[in-house]
């Protein structure tokens, strides 16, 4: 239904917000991670965990919370995972110690991965046409807004209060439950949820991450995250052959296009994540405060809120597939510049490489929706788009664990010029689409019945 677009608005405002609040549940904590380090005692690879705990969490649970919505419909899942958003961001705020603050930022991870699903499916699902256009651009706008600001927002959250302030920031998620109970429709299609085959796939992702991070916390972590994956990535294999409808469905999984287009677009959140770890790393390490690491960040924030526009122009000439391509190898590029601005200590070339990342992410994910949307059927798009955002939101993980696990080993510097394997990788396997692509064309033009058609006379 179409409905009062002022509501529509209203209701689309506050989704965006909570957009915003679960990127900066990362961006603002990170600006303090040097200083939070220090003040529970722990090193870098260790509070590298207060980043890569959260995606992983946020990668895993939301395809779960899309699987959960539509069994029992969006209101419930929605506003629970708002309340567990919140209260994680309590629980790590207030931490004793840094296992229990990490404990919290699973929890809000858990919890703020039902934003970004289940606000979508709220709005698909109460407006339609040109009221949910504007709804769905006015979630953008809000999120982006506060998104970029996370730097900043910590920084001034930090200098007032100190680095527990910034974890706090999510709790605010709290005053949109009023609006979301009332906006979220109930009533799903109570279908069978899959708790295996998600709880095999989080075992795979949390060992992967172990294993990564693992140089640098310990033998002890380095045996459980590699029997974690051993564990995970088989069973992970045999559940989807015996269950092929169930949490990873085999038609998803066995699509090259998608497959591909994920790889690749999930090199970019890597890069992203990793440079939210490392720079501020960076940066204290030569005196910064966490209020200057942020405002030095600005100018990206600035940029971020020019990339809507950007890839509204780019993608329709470009097409997914280039888009792709072109955003992988400017992740190669950010990540290096990252590496040479680490190892000589010289911000301006670490802004740059967050500039740079900032536009590598602004076209990467739609590039990534896009080209999924039209590699399946319509009737697949709402499972295929939570298989390619868990595995887009892993590379999220996996870019912070790399820098927090090899960072001790190999410097900062180092383990962002190991991170590099990953976009390249991206790119590779996108020229590999574009081949495929331009071969199925030629086919297409060779067969007698497109050359039959091509020789009628246009009416």
């Amino acid at each position: 239904m179409d409905g009062d677009p002022r509501a529509a608005g209203r209701v689309a405002t506050v989704i965006g917000v909570l957009f915003g609040l679960a990127g900066t549940g990362t961006s603002a904590v990170s600006v303090a991670l040097p200083e939070l380090a220090a003040g529970l005692g722990v090193g870098v690879a260790s509070a590298a965990w207060v980043i890569s705990g959260y995606a992983v969490a946020l990668a895993v649970l939301t395809a779960v919370h899309g699987r959960i919505a539509d069994i029992v419909g969006v209101r419930d899942p929605l506003v629970i995972g708002v309340l567990l958003m919140a209260t994680g961001a309590l629980v790590a705020a207030t931490a004793p110690t840094f296992p229990v603050l990490v404990a919290g930022r699973v929890l809000q991870g858990v919890g703020a991965a039902a934003v970004p699903v289940l606000g979508m499916a709220l709005i698909s699902t109460r407006w339609t046409g040109a009221t949910r256009a504007g709804a769905l651009g006015r979630v953008t706008g809000a999120a982006t807004v506060l998104s970029c600001l996370g730097p900043v927002i910590g920084g001034a959250l930090d200098a007032a209060g100190g680095w527990r302030w910034t974890l706090v920031l999510p709790v605010a998620g709290l005053l949109a439950l009023p609006v979301l109970w009332r906006a979220a429709p109930t009533g799903g299609q109570r279908e069978h949820f899959d708790v295996l085959g998600a709880v095999f796939v989080a075992v795979a992702a949390t060992g992967l991450v172990l294993l990564i991070q693992s140089p640098a916390t310990g033998a002890v972590v380095a045996v459980v995250g590699a029997v974690l994956l051993a564990t995970g990535v088989p069973a992970t294999f045999v559940w989807i052959l015996a269950r092929p409808h169930g949490f990873l469905p085999r038609a998803i999984v066995t699509n090259g296009v998608v497959l591909r287009s994920a790889f690749a677009a999930a090199a970019i959140p890597a890069g992203w994540f990793a440079l939210l770890v490392a720079v501020p790393l960076v940066l204290a390490a030569r005196g910064w405060s966490p209020l200057g690491i942020g405002l030095v960040l600005a100018p990206s924030a600035l940029l971020g809120l020019l990339m809507p526009r950007v890839t509204g122009r780019v993608l329709p000439r470009w097409g997914a597939d280039r888009t792709l391509v072109v955003a992988c190898p400017v992740t190669v590029v950010a990540l290096l510049v990252a590496a040479l601005g680490a190892a000589t200590g010289a911000s301006p070339l670490l802004v740059a490489a967050v500039a740079a990342l900032t536009v590598a992410f602004g076209i990467g994910q739609p590039a990534m929706t896009l080209a999924v949307t039209g590699a399946v059927d319509e009737a697949q798009r709402g499972v295929a788009l939570g298989v390619t955002t868990l595995l887009f939101l892993a590379g999220a993980g996996v870019g912070a664990a790399v820098v927090g696990g090899l960072g001790e080993v190999l410097g900062i510097s180092g383990a962002l010029s190991v991170l590099v394997a990953l976009p390249v990788a991206g790119t590779l396997v996108m020229l590999r689409q574009l081949r495929a692509n331009r071969t199925d064309a030629g086919i297409l033009l060779a067969t007698p019945e497109f050359a039959e058609k091509s020789a009628d006379p246009v009416p």
